[in-house]
């Protein structure tokens, strides 16, 4: 019985049955993402990051409306207003808003374009504002004026109900 014990186990990979070695389950899966999800993200203390006053070639602005494709519509306080590209470092990282505080780069070659170099939080484009850096009409911290007025339009009367 031996002997059978051994050629069987000589002429196959695996072991006998009773001396298979059972190893432990695999642990079950979370479903709250992957590795970069526990890595964490190195860039969420905003608190020590210092505030960017504009240079030569830059411009405060203030989004008018989001165009998609990582494009917006921004006024510039110079009084124009051009076409603004959210760049790569930006794009899935910081979500810029309507109506959000912006510092943009002035293209030289094109006047009616410009880039987005940082998105201004609400404090920081308050503090701007008591800087003097932006102009005292400048509204912060309004997105897109909803207007609630209009109720000839709605086609259901909630007095009824």
């Amino acid at each position: 019985s031996s002997l059978a014990l051994v050629l069987w186990h000589w002429c196959t990979p695996f072991p006998p049955p009773r001396l298979r070695i059972r190893s432990a389950p695999m642990p079950k899966n979370k479903g709250k993402g992957g590795k970069n999800r526990r890595r964490g993200r190195g860039d969420r203390d905003d608190g020590g990051r210092e505030l960017v006053i504009k240079e030569e070639g830059t411009e405060y602005a203030q989004v008018v409306r989001m165009l998609g494709n990582g494009r917006l519509e921004a006024s510039c306080f110079d009084g124009k207003t051009r076409l603004g590209h959210i760049r790569g470092k930006m794009r899935k990282k910081v979500w810029v808003a309507t109506g959000d505080i912006v510092l943009v780069a002035l293209r030289e070659f094109q006047d009616d374009k410009c880039d987005v170099l940082i998105k201004y939080t609400a404090d920081d484009a308050r503090k701007l504002k008591a800087q003097g850096e932006l102009p005292e009409s400048t509204r912060i911290n309004e997105g897109a004026v909803v207007d609630d007025e209009d109720d000839d339009d709605c086609a259901f009367d909630f007095d009824e109900l």
